[in-house]
């Protein structure tokens, strides 16, 4: 195993999903991890038999001051893994304006306030990895899921200008795509939706669908091994689609013209 970054690695929304995946994987390639999450025992470091360590970090991507104490805690990591996020379903015409804000606050904004505190140490080290977990649906919009897909979308542009920007530096930036994955983000998804609102019955229909795929979709190691071996390149690609399935649908999006494209979409969620 090549560690062309370091050994430290901090790892977001790692109590559960992918994250938790994640942690178990890096730890047992020999990677010390930072476990960060809202809901942690930091007396409890989850050390084995593995090769590498796992600690327990409390931190809140969406409040500043927890990430800047986790920060002082932790000290300089050679790679983040952003895979703190959350799911809110709703129509793109009422879905409430508050939980469009705290959508975008934990997929989004959570990742900027991260990297706001770890980037400077990469920068002065002149070496350093930025992945975020992206998702399929940043490229492949789903109907009653527009806001999530918003926040993708906003991540995945956000990744690719960091990209180019901090590389000078010696800082590098990919994206991680997973389709379907069967991971505790099914059951935590939120319906945002107003009483008396004409797309509620279709938006429950398309959700049971989207649940159902996913629980049937990936295991959650499968995204965390895509990290892990981005990890292990000095130049990592832009991104990486998970999954035979998802990288065809992505072919797909770009040779098929857009209306059929919608068509197809429209119908599987209908």
């Amino acid at each position: 195993m090549k560690y062309p970054y370091g050994t430290n690695i901090l790892i977001t929304g790692a109590s559960s999903g992918i994250g938790l995946a994640a942690a178990g994987l890096f730890a047992g390639a020999g990677y010390i991890v930072y476990a960060a999450s809202r809901h942690c025992d930091e007396s409890i470091a989850r050390q084995s038999s593995l090769p590498g360590s796992i600690v327990n970090i409390r931190m809140d991507v969406c409040d500043e001051e927890s990430v800047r104490l986790a920060h002082e805690m932790i000290g300089e990591v050679g790679i983040i893994l952003h895979c703190a996020g959350m799911g809110i379903a709703g129509a793109a015409e009422d879905t409430p304006e508050q939980a469009v804000r705290r959508q975008f606050d934990v997929n989004y904004f959570g990742v900027l306030r991260v990297n706001r505190f770890f980037l400077p140490g990469m920068r002065r080290r002149g070496s350093g990895l930025v992945l975020a977990m992206s998702s399929v649906a940043g490229r492949v919009p789903l109907p009653y899921q527009s806001h999530y897909s918003a926040t993708k979308y906003a991540l995945d542009t956000y990744m690719e200008s960091l990209r180019m920007e901090a590389g000078r530096f010696g800082v590098r930036a990919a994206l991680i795509e997973p389709g379907d994955t069967r991971t505790g983000f099914t059951a935590a998804r939120e319906m945002a939706m107003p009483e008396g609102s004409p797309y509620r019955d279709a938006c429950k229909g398309a959700v049971a669908r989207m649940a159902r795929d996913e629980q049937n979709g990936a295991p959650p190691l499968l995204p965390a091994k895509a990290a892990l071996k981005l990890a292990g390149k000095p130049n990592p690609p832009v991104r990486v689609t998970v999954g035979f399935a998802y990288k065809t649908i992505m072919f797909l999006r770009r040779v098929m013209p857009a209306r059929l494209f919608e068509k197809v979409l429209t119908g599987l969620y209908q």
